[in-house]
């Protein structure tokens, strides 16, 4: 199997350890290894022929981060950033050491937690009886059943359980955010209220987990709240991510 380029997988400092046994996308997974220029490194290994993004591999990068997160701040790159050759890798490394440089200073210690808001599940009773239009649209439909009745029905529902969990969303984040580093608002995502990034100390990532727990179980009539991490600092890479306000998304 010949390599295809570079595979990158972050830029750490130099003084970074690899993880023990750490291997990287491919079948077999790719050995990795560190390149080191001046004051940082780069995490890379071979890359397979026609990479894509097959769940094993995407699961492979992230689990690398995170491994390297516990060695120190870790600056990491995308699934499927492939360059030419090891020379290209370092060239681009020199070329932005102090941004860099200054990135991971930024990120050291911290990590990522990401909150999606998404409308209520089986929030219906509760809707109804909060709802005074939801309600009299429903007792409409109830007198005079039929297709217009029902679409408006359907979709002033839709819109109220929409408006409850970015209400609740909002709420919540603005709480969290006191707790954070930074904010970081996330693209829009199909069915989601609200999509938000934080930026958090390693010793406060139980806590603030356990809070944005809490606060789903009392409001799990209004919102549902997913989160994801601890993760690597993706939202948080560009010296253009700091804290933003939150009242307003």
């Amino acid at each position: 199997m010949v390599a295809e380029g570079v595979y990158v997988y972050a830029i750490v400092r130099a003084a970074t350890a690899l993880p023990h046994g750490a291997g990287g996308v491919g079948s077999p997974p790719a050995p990795v290894r560190m390149i080191r220029q001046g004051l940082l490194g780069a995490v890379v290994s071979d890359a397979p022929p026609q990479l894509r993004a097959r769940r094993r591999d995407l699961l492979a990068h992230q689990d690398l981060l995170l491994r390297l997160s516990a060695e120190g701040p870790v600056l990491p790159m995308r699934f499927g950033m492939v360059a030419p050759d090891e020379g290209t890798v370092l060239q681009q490394v020199v070329s932005a050491e102090s941004e860099h440089a200054a990135t991971l200073d930024r990120l050291a210690g911290r990590t990522e937690i990401n909150l999606k808001a998404l409308p209520a599940q089986n929030a219906l009773p509760a809707l109804v009886a909060e709802e005074k239009n939801v309600r009299q649209l429903r007792e409409a439909a109830r007198r005079h059943p039929g297709y217009e009745a029902s679409l408006r029905l359907g979709e002033a529902i839709a819109a109220a359980l929409t408006r409850r969990a970015a209400t609740a969303g909002q709420r919540i984040a603005r709480e969290l955010a006191s707790r954070a580093r930074a904010v970081a608002a996330g693209p829009e995502v199909s069915g989601c209220a609200l999509n938000m990034s934080f930026l958090v100390d390693h010793a406060d990532a139980d806590a603030f987990l356990g809070r944005a727990r809490k606060f789903a179980e009392v409001h799990r009539e209004h919102v549902e709240l997913r989160l994801a991490g601890p993760l690597p600092c993706y939202s948080f890479v560009s010296p253009g991510a700091r804290p933003v306000p939150v009242g307003g998304v």
